[in-house]
């Protein structure tokens, strides 16, 4: 789960990481080269709009931004010239030669936590939560 936007209410959670996000961009986009981008430049970037994702009901939220249901598919549209994201630092080992990464210092850093129901005494659970935070 990435905190601040999974809900962990009524688990409990171990930190795993914490990381800085950077948007992830077409490779020959004008901001590709950029040192740093704010939040807001990211938002008002005309041509590359932040993708819309499902929500609970299956729904989208409104706005100009494809809509989106799996990272394959994002990273294919970003490729394409039709998106940015921001997305966790961790991501850039991953990115193909197409698509940049541009840090974003004013987003909200992530944390990865592992999570699991509080009234859990499993052994092996609990060897998962010891291993996951050692790693």
């Amino acid at each position: 789960m990435h905190l601040p936007f999974d809900s962990t209410a009524g688990l409990d959670t171990e930190a795993l990481v914490t990381e800085q996000q950077v948007a992830v961009v077409p490779a020959g986009h004008p901001v590709a080269g950029r040192t740093h981008l704010r939040l807001a430049d990211v938002e008002a970037l005309p041509d590359l709009p932040l993708p819309r994702w499902p929500q609970r009901d299956g729904t989208y939220p409104a706005g100009p931004g494809p809509q989106v249901r799996e990272h394959a598919q994002l990273l294919q549209l970003i490729a394409l010239g039709r998106a940015v994201a921001v997305l966790p630092e961790s991501c850039r080992p991953l990115l193909r030669p197409d698509l940049a990464a541009v840090p974003v210092p004013d987003a909200p850093a992530v944390t990865t936590v592992i999570a699991w129901p509080p009234h859990s005494r499993s052994r092996a659970l609990a060897a998962l939560v010891r291993t996951a935070t050692r790693l």
